[in-house]
C-alpha cells in the first residue's frame, strides 16, 4: 500500500494579514509583525519570535537600514529551513530563501532600505509600513507554502 501524503496546508492570508496589521497597531515593529504572525507555522512561540526580532525594527535598531518586514521574513526562512544547532549545513538553502524574499520584496516595493521606503531622506515615501508588512508577510507565506511541495 502506498504511503499517503498530506495535502499542503494553504494559509489564510487575509486572517494572517489582519493579525499582522493588528500587531502593528499595537506598536509591534515590522519584523515582529511578520515573525510573530508566522511563529506557529515554524515551530516557535510568539513571545520568542517577538524577543528575537525586537532589535530588527526601524531598519535594524532604528538605523533605517533593511526593512523589518523583510528581516522578519528572513527570520522565518531560517526557522523554517535550518537544520538547527547540531547540523549547521543548511545555510546555503536558507540564504537562497532569504535572497528570493529580498529580491521579490525589492521588486514589489522599490527598495529594501527602511529609510528609502519611508522617504526619510527624500520626503516621498515609496510605501507605508502597513503595506510593507503585508508584502513581507505574503512573501514569507509564499515561501512556506512552496516548501510544502
Amino acid at each position: 500500500m502506498a504511503a499517503e501524503t498530506a495535502a499542503p496546508v494553504r494559509l489564510d492570508r487575509e486572517a494572517l494579514r489582519a493579525h499582522a496589521l493588528e500587531l502593528h497597531a499595537r506598536n509591534f515593529n515590522c519584523a515582529q509583525c511578520v515573525a510573530c504572525t508566522l511563529a506557529p507555522f515554524v515551530r516557535i512561540d510568539a513571545d520568542t519570535a517577538f524577543r528575537a526580532t525586537e532589535g530588527l525594527g526601524g531598519g535594524f535598531g532604528g538605523f533605517t537600514e533593511t526593512c523589518g518586514a523583510i528581516a522578519g521574513g528572513a527570520v522565518v526562512a531560517g526557522l523554517a529551513r535550518s537544520n538547527g544547532y547540531s547540523d549547521p549545513t543548511s545555510k546555503a538553502d536558507t540564504y537562497e530563501l532569504s535572497r528570493q524574499l529580498v529580491d521579490e520584496f525589492r521588486s514589489r516595493v522599490g527598495s529594501t532600505r527602511c529609510g528609502e521606503i519611508k522617504g526619510t531622506e527624500t520626503g516621498e515615501a515609496l510605501r507605508p509600513c502597513d503595506e510593507c508588512i503585508a508584502i513581507g508577510l505574503d512573501l514569507a507565506i509564499d515561501m512556506l507554502e512552496s516548501m510544502q511541495r
